[in-house]
C-alpha cells in the first residue's frame, strides 16, 4: 500500500500540492490527469525518492522493487536487446554473481544461483526482450543495433521495453505512450494489465 500524508509540495513560490493525503491499494492502477505543470512528474520524483516534500510524507513497504520509464536515453554503443535486458537489474546481478562464481569454481555457489535465475525465469530473457522490442515496432535486425542509433522517439520505446522487462511492485509511467504508434501503444497497455 502506498500513503500519500499531508503532502506539501512546492515548485518556487507555486504550491502543486498542499495538505493531499491519498491511500492506494495493492493491484490498483492509477492514473494521474492534469494540465503541465501540474505536479504529475513531481509526485512520480517523489515516490522515486528524487525529491523531498516541503512536508508530510509518503510510505510504501520497502522491500517493494521499482520500476519507470527513464526520459532520457545515453547515447550507447549497446546493442537495444542489451540495453533493454539490463533494466532488469536482479537478473544483471545474478549473471555478474554466477560469472564471478565460475571464476572461482565455487560449485556450491553456482548451484545456488542457477536456482535463483530459476526463480526468476531467466533463461527466458532473451526471447521476452525480442518480444516486447518486436511489439514496440522494432525490427528484428535492430535488436543488435546500438542504442546510439536510434532517435528519440525510439530511444523512448527501448526506455518503455526497458521498465516492462522488469519483475516490480510498483510501475511508475510518465507519459509512456509518447512516441507509440497506435499498435506499440496497445502493446504497452495491454503489458501495463498484467502487471
Amino acid at each position: 500500500m502506498i500513503v500519500f500524508s499531508s503532502l506539501q509540495i512546492r515548485r518556487g513560490v507555486r504550491v502543486l500540492l498542499d495538505n493531499a493525503s491519498a491511500t492506494i491499494n495493492p493491484g490498483q492502477k492509477i492514473g494521474l490527469v492534469g494540465k503541465n505543470g501540474c505536479g504529475k512528474t513531481t509526485l512520480l520524483s517523489l515516490l522515486k525518492g528524487d525529491l523531498q516534500a516541503e512536508a508530510g510524507n509518503v510510505t510504501f513497504p520497502s522491500t517493494w522493487s521499482m520500476a519507470w520509464v527513464n526520459q532520457e536515453t545515453p547515447a550507447l554503443d549497446v546493442p537495444a536487446i542489451d540495453y533493454v535486458i539490463d533494466g532488469d537489474r536482479e537478473y544483471r546481478e545474478l549473471e555478474r554473481r554466477l560469472q564471478q562464481a565460475n571464476d572461482n569454481n565455487d560449485g556450491h555457489a553456482i548451484a545456488l544461483i542457477h536456482g535463483q535465475l530459476d526463480a526468476i525465469n531467466a533463461w527466458t530473457i532473451q526471447s521476452r526482450a525480442a518480444t516486447l522490442l518486436n511489439g514496440l515496432g522494432f525490427s528484428q535486425q535492430q535488436l543488435t543495433e546500438p542504442v546510439k542509433s536510434f532517435s528519440g522517439g525510439w530511444r523512448m520505446r527501448l526506455n518503455l521495453a526497458q521498465a516492462l522487462i522488469c519483475r516490480s511492485d510498483l510501475l511508475l509511467l510518465d507519459e509512456p505512450t509518447n512516441h507509440l504508434d497506435l499498435d506499440a501503444g496497445n502493446l504497452a497497455r495491454k503489458m501495463a494489465k498484467k502487471l
